[in-house]
């Protein structure tokens, strides 16, 4: 199982980036996918999860109207959208892939891409 962030980047405040998360080795249609991210000295924290069929997401308060969660099983890919971009965003953002099966969670990390947003 592999998942394999790209797109992270330096930006400047109000800019936009794309973030893609590409899964491997793994039935992706199946998995719940979500978007975390970790700043300097903070515990990490939910961004934004999609069901896998794509038709249900959520947000966290703080992204609401600026991120966007999408996803292409076809191309085994989850993407996210960042818009209006803020200092407070910098962070490392992480994939997640999930699947609960029985009484068994399956849960599979990407290794992180670094978003920093400063002028």
């Amino acid at each position: 199982v592999q998942l394999v962030e790209s797109g992270g980047g330096l930006v400047q405040p109000g800019g936009s980036l794309r973030l893609s998360c590409a899964g491997s080795g793994f039935t992706f249609s199946s998995y719940v996918m979500s978007w975390y991210r970790q700043a300097p000295g903070k515990e990490r924290e939910l961004v934004a999860v999609i069901n896998g069929a794509g038709a249900g997401t959520n947000y966290a308060d703080s992204v609401k109207g600026r991120f966007t969660i999408s996803r292409d099983n076809a191309k085994n890919t989850m993407y996210l959208q960042m818009n209006s971009l803020k200092s407070e965003d910098t962070a490392v953002y992480y994939c997640k892939a999930n699947r609960r099966l029985g009484a068994t969670d399956y849960a599979y990390w990407g290794q992180g891409t670094q978003v920093t947003v400063s002028s």
